[in-house]
Formats: C-alpha cells, sequence, structure tokens
C-alpha cells in the first residue's frame, strides 16, 4: 500500500496548511473567548485588566492622561429577586451594551465580576471621566430595565480615578472600587 503523501506532495503540503489555518484560527477564538466576558459583549475581567495594563504602558510612554470608572449596579438584587435570574442576566446585557454604546473605539468596558463594570478612557482626564459618569448615571435612571413588561428601575454607583503612573492595574482598580464605595455609602 502506497502512502497517499507520497503520490502526490502537492496535495499533501495544500491539506497541511489548510490544517494549520484551521488550528491557527481555533487559537485564536480561543484567545478571544478567554477574554471576553461569557454573558455579556464586552471583556471579562482578565480581558479588561490586559486592556488596563496596555492603556497604562501607552500613558507611561506618551505622557496621555487616562481615566477609569468603576461602577457598581444600584438595584440589581431586587431584579433578580422580583423577576428572576434570566431577566438578570439579561439586565447586565441591557448595561454592558448602554456602556458600550457610549464610548469611543479607544475606550474599553469589561464585566468585573457580577454586577460590577469597568470603563477605560484613554486621552480623558477626571472631569471627563466624572462627566461620563454623570451622564451615564442618567442614561441608567432614564432607560430603566423592561423585562416582559414590568419596567425595573437600574442605577449605578460610579468611582472614579485618574491615572497617576500606576504600574498595577489591581491597585488602580482597587482605587476606583474604593472611590464607588465611598460615593454609594454617601447616599
Amino acid at each position: 500500500m502506497t502512502d497517499p503523501a507520497l503520490e502526490d506532495p502537492q496535495a499533501e503540503i495544500a491539506r497541511l496548511r489548510a490544517e494549520v489555518e484551521a488550528l491557527r484560527l481555533r487559537a485564536e477564538a480561543a484567545e478571544a473567548a478567554a477574554e471576553h466576558d461569557v454573558l455579556t459583549p464586552v471583556l471579562n475581567r482578565r480581558g479588561f485588566v490586559a486592556a488596563m495594563n496596555r492603556t497604562m504602558a501607552y500613558c507611561r510612554r506618551h505622557d496621555t492622561p487616562a481615566v477609569l470608572l468603576y461602577l457598581d449596579l444600584d438595584g440589581f438584587k431586587a431584579v433578580n429577586d422580583s423577576l428572576g435570574h434570566a431577566a438578570g442576566d439579561a439586565a447586565l446585557v441591557h448595561v454592558a451594551e448602554l456602556l458600550q454604546a457610549n464610548i469611543r473605539g479607544s475606550d474599553a468596558v469589561g464585566r468585573l465580576g457580577g454586577d460590577e463594570f469597568g470603563l477605560l478612557m484613554l486621552n480623558a482626564g477626571l472631569d471627563e471621566g466624572r462627566d461620563k459618569a454623570l451622564r451615564l448615571t442618567q442614561a441608567l435612571a432614564t432607560d430603566g430595565f423592561i423585562w416582559a413588561g414590568h419596567r425595573a428601575e437600574l442605577g449605578g454607583s460610579f468611582g472614579v480615578r485618574a491615572y497617576a503612573d500606576h504600574d498595577d492595574a489591581e491597585v488602580w482598580l482597587a482605587e476606583a472600587d474604593a472611590a464607588m464605595w465611598v460615593r454609594k455609602r454617601g447616599r
């Protein structure tokens, strides 16, 4: 019995190239899935931290400002409790889509866990971050969330922290999270 690869080496090379390309595409898809939230159309925490690290490196190199917004949803537990977990999932998707619709191409949105989101703005300072947080707070309150004909109020508490030569994304996140809690307790 003859090996088919020996009979037509060009066909075998073409087959191997196609196999390598298929594996490359699968690896790209797996890498993208590793950094994107499984529920919402935004980055997961891992992907968001990677975006933060790239942004911090860019800011250091080009002396460019950036600002981080940390959002904790208000009223989310009530959505889950009164309308069910499917409604809660849909509310998270709704919020993620709202955030995505209100950013620039250079910005990033990530779901950091549960009902917490991060928004990273490049070429923006503290004033722009606070303004964005105010507008998003108003959009959340105005839009609300409707599930099966029932309107659920959604709000959010934002913590805003400007990039200040951070070299650790987790420290920057912790600062924005602490600012969010100060704001939430102040209400």
